[in-house]
Formats: structure tokens, sequence, C-alpha cells
């Protein structure tokens, strides 16, 4: 008892879709990791800008490279008149040395994107805002901007308690093994002065089925 399925996984091919698209036989392994790299220092990069990136989706044809960034605030990694697309194209043609192509996608509703969110009360926890506080704004937020269900959990020492414990708050539905309900799923890590408190965040956006598998 007890086993865990992975939201995203549980829903690939039928609504969500791969996050890093090729396939190859004899560089896979260099290439995943080359994927998982890629990503990690992007994201650190972005972060310190305060871009809100919720997702990197990597893209491989041949010899040429698209990296697709879904943000928040498209702004800030465009840059004035494109200036910090373009440096930020250069590095990633250094780094993996072939043609890279990067395109940035809005995303409209930070509210409830699963990953925004949870990194979001992740820096709130981090600001010494009490728990309980960010967790009932954050959930404010998704049902009043169209979620279906709402679920949060943190884990850790919770306002620097001595024994860590584990604080959750449910509000609608959250059908966890429906797999045609858009559930939406995000982790993220409060890194505090008493020690790492890890957010788990689901948003049950309603019922999904991806245009591929309709029939």
């Amino acid at each position: 008892m007890g086993q865990k399925v992975h939201p995203y996984g549980f829903r690939l091919i039928y609504q969500k879709n791969w996050h890093s698209k090729w396939f190859s036989k004899r560089d896979y392994a260099t290439l995943l990791h080359e994927d998982i790299k890629l990503r990690r220092e992007l994201k650190k990069q972005l972060h310190s800008l305060n871009a809100m990136v919720s997702k990197i989706d990597i893209e491989r044809a041949a010899d040429k490279v698209t990296v697709r960034i879904y943000t928040a605030r498209p702004g800030i990694v465009i840059g004035r008149k494109g200036a910090e697309i373009d440096k930020l194209r250069e590095d990633l043609q250094k780094r993996l040395n072939r043609p890279v192509s990067v395109d940035i996608q809005e995303i409209k509703k930070p509210e409830v994107d699963a990953q925004l969110v949870a990194e979001g009360v992740a820096q709130q926890l981090e600001r010494r805002i009490a728990f309980r506080r960010a967790m009932r704004k954050a959930e404010e937020a998704a049902i009043r901007f169209g979620a279906k269900g709402f679920k949060i959990k943190v884990a850790g020492r919770l306002n620097g308690a001595e024994i860590a414990r584990t604080e959750d708050y449910l509000s609608g539905q959250m059908p966890l093994q429906t797999i045609r309900a858009g559930v939406d799923y995000g982790f993220a890590e409060a890194h505090t002065t008493y020690g790492i408190i890890g957010i788990k965040v689901w948003v049950n956006l309603g019922d999904q089925v991806a245009e591929t598998v309709k029939r």
C-alpha cells in the first residue's frame, strides 16, 4: 500500500506531452544528462531574474535544438528590444555547440500553474511568512481564477518547530485517479534557516483531453 504515481506521468499521451521530444539510440544517456543540466542551469539563471518560469521543454531535430520556455513574465526573458533573448540564445549555442532556437510561451494565469504556485509559497516561507497564511492565500487565488480544486502539502520544520511535520489543505475536487481530470502538479523547496521545507501543489483545472486522442 501507499504507492504513489506522479500526476504528470500518469497523464502522459492522454492529455500531457513529454518535456523532452527526441530519440537517440547511441547517445541517449549523454543527451538525457545534457537536458537535465540545461534545465537546472537555465531555471537557476532565470530564477535570479524573477522571471517566474514554470517549465522548459527541449526539442531536438537533427543538429538543431529548440528550447521552449514557459514563463509568466515574458518581458523579463526577452528584454528590451530582444537583447536578453539574443544573449541567451548565443550562450546556449556555445554551451550545446549546435544551432539553438529559443521560443518564449506566456503563461496567462500563473495563479493556476501548480509549479509557479509552489515556488511562490516557497518564497513566502523563506521570507518567514506564516505557512498557513501562505497556503490559504494560494488556495483563494487559484479558486478565484477558475480552478475546480486545489490541494497543497507542506512538510518540514514548520514555523521553526523542533519536530518536523506535514500539513495539508484541500479545497474543491481533486480526482487524482481520473485520467481525464486536468490535474497540474508542482513541487518546490523553501530553504529556511531551520532547514528545507518541501511544498507540493495540485491544481484541478477540470476535464481535459488532448486533441490528438479525441474521438
